[in-house]
């Protein structure tokens, strides 16, 4: 039997034979059919992610580091981290309608409003440096990218191919392109990486990151009470700049002395850096003492906050409700120059997101690999075993939420206390759950649904907004369930708003008229407050004048239940004190 062919063999290779004969007589008839209607066959040339040329660590003094997507408050304060940490870098300028044109241009039909924006901005980028004089091949050895990716229910696990498309579509073919993932980290070459992730990176990315959340919540509060038009942001430019200074002249924590001499000669020298490192960052105050400085400055800002304006909470898909541009309609400037109070979203809520649904994760999959290694169940090593894996990697996560809330709080209170703590994901999922299953990944989950519920019903907002890009699955998902969530919470005021690179006014017309139904709230609020109290708006700016301290930024007055706006409830704390230091007054003589 060893040169013999079985007769099952035998019938293979004559199915075999007939299937090549069938494809080719295919192939022919295709070819004659085509010839006959003059239709020309081509080679198809299918899309495959090109090798990336490393970013080395001997290129790192020549080659500069582009970022972008957040708000200039953010990546100013990045700017100084990374340069801080030995790094040449640029941030890209928020996006503009060109820079829409230009990813439309190069890119993919059907890719959504942040894809359009962000992938135009760099090609618009790079566009620029050659119009300044930089060849091309220039470009390409002298910068790289770095960007966010990830998957689910969402373009934004295309934007890399995107980019890469956009990118040699215009001429600038192998410019790298250096993808950080959600999970897994940056995506490089094994050699000496030019960017190096290591703990000193993500604690200064995240500081600045936190210090951008904080710096620009209190902005937005302050502007639109300044007594004096434009003051807010030119304070805002001035601690800006001293905050990239501060990032930028933090030196790396290191072992001196003795210490490091000693620690050296083990294997403990290594460990005993990272700890220096993390009790540096709870316990150093190199951005508290900067944000005390920070708070001074703005507290150097007179505030009138007697003026009636209805507060709008801000909810959405991250970029479109992050950026401060074209891409959603410049739609915090419009609001705040129809009198209203904008509350931002910080990008802290979405990083909080991210761990507890991490944890979500760890106990929804707790057992199951046992059952994909087939273990027994009365296994009790591998049970046990498989149950301390599951509690050690929640106890990591959850100190890790503990230590972020921990610096994030610490920040706040360096910058006087008035900057909104994040909200605990716990209350979101216990709000958004019953609307929007948790387990839901892609977008921003069940958090458009349940931040809508929180700031309505939390007296925290008049009105909220949710800023979308056009034809986004997640978000469009939420809007669906915010139907059921509007009908049972009546009072509240939801509108949705999908952005585009065009629009605006019709945009900005729908959004009027929500906002005139907030107004009215919020007058009606502060008719209630002085209608209680007694007093008139006159009184109050009377009293305030004689207590400068009022007018002061870091300045708490607390707030009440029932009461949304900031007015209403200075008015009442106002009231209050008045009436007491009355009784002290006639208490006196």
């Amino acid at each position: 039997m060893g040169l013999s062919q079985t007769p099952r063999a035998n019938e293979l290779v004559q199915i075999s034979s007939k299937e090549a004969l069938i494809r080719q007589q295919v192939e022919s008839e295709r070819r004659r059919l085509e010839q006959e209607a003059g239709i020309a066959a081509r080679k198809i040339e299918h899309f495959h992610k090109p090798v990336e040329r490393p970013f080395t660590k001997s290129q790192r003094d020549t080659t500069t580091l582009l970022f972008g997507g957040l708000t200039w408050k953010h990546e100013k304060l990045i700017h100084g981290a990374l340069e801080g940490l030995g790094y040449k870098c640029e941030a890209i300028p928020v996006p503009n309608k060109k820079a829409f044109q230009l990813g439309k241009e190069y890119g993919n039909n059907g890719q959504c409003n942040p894809t359009y924006f962000t992938v135009g901005n760099l090609v618009q980028y790079v566009q620029d440096l050659e119009e300044k004089g930089l060849t091309k091949q220039e470009i390409i050895d002298r910068y790289v990218f770095v960007t966010a990716g990830a998957c689910g229910p969402c373009r934004f696990g295309m934007y890399e191919a995107e980019y890469r498309l956009a990118l040699r579509n215009a001429g600038f073919d192998g410019f790298r392109v250096l993808l950080f993932q959600q999970e897994g980290g940056l995506a490089q070459s094994e050699v000496e990486a030019g960017l190096v992730m290591d703990l000193e990176f993500f604690l200064n990315i995240l500081n600045a990151m936190n210090i951008g959340d904080i710096i620009n919540d209190v902005a937005y509060q302050v502007r639109p009470f300044e007594v004096n038009a434009g003051e807010t942001d030119r304070v805002l430019d001035e601690c800006l700049d001293m905050l990239h200074a501060v990032m930028r002249s933090k030196r790396p924590f290191t072992l001196e002395g003795k210490l490091a001499s000693l620690l050296s000669k083990t294997n403990f020298s290594e460990t005993a850096e990272s700890i220096g490192k993390f009790l540096n960052q709870l316990y150093g105050d190199d951005y508290t003492a900067a944000l005390n400085e920070v708070r001074d400055r703005f507290d150097a800002i007179p505030l009138d906050r007697t003026r009636v304006k209805p507060i709008v909470k801000i909810t959405g898909e991250f970029w479109a409700q992050t950026t401060e541009g074209d891409g959603n309609f410049n739609m915090f400037k419009f609001l705040e120059k129809e009198g209203a109070q904008v509350l931002v979203e910080p990008i802290g809520t979405w990083i909080t997101y991210m761990m507890h649904q991490a944890k979500q994760s760890i106990r929804d999959r707790r057992g199951l690999d046992l059952v994909e290694r087939n273990v027994s169940k009365w296994n009790l090593k591998a049970f046990f075993g498989s149950h301390l894996n599951t509690q050690q990697d929640l106890a990591k996560l959850t100190a890790a939420e503990v230590i972020f809330k921990r610096e994030y709080n610490r920040l706040i209170d360096a910058l006087g206390g008035i900057a909104h703590h994040l909200a605990d994901q716990y209350e979101l999922q216990r709000l958004g759950h019953p609307f929007y299953n948790s387990r839901g990944d892609g977008g921003e989950g069940h958090l458009e649904v349940a931040k809508n519920i929180y700031y309505s019903n939390k007296d925290l907002a008049h009105m909220v907004l949710s800023l979308k890009p056009f034809g986004c699955m997640p978000s469009t998902q939420s809007d669906g369930a915010q139907s059921a969530v509007v009908s049972t919470y009546k009072d509240m005021i939801f509108i949705p708003v999908e952005t585009s690179g065009e629009g605006d006014v019709n945009a900005h017309s729908r959004v009027q008229m929500a906002l005139g139904e907030a107004k009215v709230r919020a007058k009606n609020e502060i008719n209630r407050v002085l209608e209680e109290t007694g007093t008139t708006l006159e009184e109050v700016r009377a009293f305030v004048r004689e207590h400068p301290e009022m007018r002061k930024a870091t300045y708490k007055y607390g707030h009440r239940k029932g009461l949304v706006g900031v007015a209403a409830n200075f008015v009442a704390h106002a009231a209050e004190r008045m009436k007491a230091e009355a009784r002290e007054t006639v208490a006196a003589s």
